[in-house]
């Protein structure tokens, strides 16, 4: 059985008092994650409960009273594993939860699965303070690609590549292969496992606009077209600033109604937004963010691109936005940064907060790589680091260079 990385880290989790919460968008395998724990639960003799509130008569059942959660638990003397999955289609989800965990915290442990609505809500972190342990699913890593995908003896060999500094694969050429697909197709599970290029093409269409549909309407957004017509622009303008008047004017809509749908974006986990850097220098941007799409399967099908990078215009902010990505995977977005300056100057990705400090420039090819270019961002912050990041030409030191 294939398992993310994040089976691990719940799994580690059932032991905890507090309540699991596992967060992400849609079609990124979280029930299906739900259903390889409770599995093991089963293999463990661990008491277990399943709940999809997709189910009507259970949701009624629970909204009426979260108490009534106990009429599942067959062994009300054991400690029971209660499963609950889109618990955001509860009427009062923070409440339900909170009540459950002051009052039966020894007896049942809850494991839930929520997307989009659910967490705009900002009364759900607050009221379930130190009672919760939030985890993100993201859509799947490169290393998550091939093992889904059946390209397990590649995956073996990036093991090898990144054991040996001067190892070199005979299969450096498949790994390329696959990885171009990767950044095409990107990461859904569903899309991974089709093998043919078309349906995943329809597959990726059908989570846009099916799917994101169902986040638009739980966010009681009433202007879909609007609303699709700036994921669209984000998705072209990815790696780019934020300036929110120039996308009111653009969509002819109110500032606050951009804020609103780039928040609902957000939370959905659609787009991130990335803060710039700033040392307290006068001549530096402080107030814009940058946007970046979290999964370049959905990054394409919106700008309908699904040509080989060589071919492709923006193959320097496809490369930048998967960067992001891998980086985001690995530190958490809120310790990703950009510098730039009101003269221009800029350096993609500021790591100031990890464990060794680092500034990356993303290119996509290194000969076009200039390091005179980066004279004042050196000079103005000696302490960090300059790291280049290029895609190609595609060698075995590209997986060392972003390991």
């Amino acid at each position: 059985m294939i398992r993310r990385k994040l089976f691990f880290d719940l799994q580690a989790h059932l032991l905890k008092k507090e309540f699991s919460i596992v967060t992400g968008a849609r079609q990124t395998g979280k029930t299906t994650l739900l259903r390889q724990l409770e599995e093991y639960c089963h293999k463990q003799e661990i008491p277990v409960v399943f709940l999809n509130l997709e189910n009507r008569q259970i949701l009624e059942e629970l909204n009426q009273s979260p108490l009534n959660i106990l009429r599942f638990i067959s062994d009300a003397d054991k400690r029971t594993v209660i499963f609950v999955d889109e618990i955001q289609y509860l009427k009062d989800a923070s409440n339900f939860l909170k009540l459950l965990y002051d009052e039966y915290a020894g007896k049942l442990k809850i494991v839930a699965t929520g997307s989009s609505a659910f967490y705009i809500d900002d009364h759900f972190r607050d009221s379930l303070a130190g009672r919760k342990k939030l985890f993100h699913l993201s859509t799947c890593s490169f290393e998550e690609y091939l093992e889904i995908g059946g390209k397990s003896e590649l995956l073996v060999e990036t093991g090898k590549i990144l054991a040996k500094k001067d190892f070199r694969s005979t299969k450096i050429e498949l790994l390329g292969i696959e990885w171009e697909k990767y950044m095409t197709y990107g990461g859904y599970p569903s899309i991974i496992t089709e093998t043919d290029t078309e349906e995943k093409v329809l597959r990726l269409k059908e989570i846009r606009d099916s799917f994101v549909k169902r986040d638009i309407l739980e966010a009681g957004i009433k202007n879909e077209t609007a609303f699709y017509s700036l994921f669209k622009i984000l998705a072209e303008q990815s790696g780019s600033m934020v300036n929110v008047n120039e996308l009111a004017s653009t969509l002819r809509i109110k500032n606050e109604t951009i804020v609103k749908y780039l928040t609902v974006l957000q939370k959905c986990f659609h787009i991130a937004m990335v803060k710039p850097y700033s040392g307290n220098i006068r001549k530096e941007l402080t107030k814009m963010q940058k946007v970046y799409i979290l999964d370049l399967g959905m990054r394409n099908c919106l700008l309908n691109n699904f040509q080989k990078l060589n071919f492709r215009a923006d193959r320097g902010e496809q490369w930048e936005n998967q960067l992001f990505r891998i980086l985001a995977d690995k530190y958490g977005i809120d310790d990703i940064h950009f510098w730039r300056t009101t003269a221009g100057n800029e350096v993609d990705f500021i790591l100031a907060d990890i464990f060794e400090p680092k500034a990356i420039e993303a290119k996509y090819d290194q000969n076009s790589i200039k390091p005179s270019k980066y004279k004042i961002f050196n000079r103005t912050y000696p302490s960090l680091p300059l790291i280049f990041a290029w895609l190609h030409p595609f060698d075995e030191d590209f997986f060392r260079r972003i390991s």
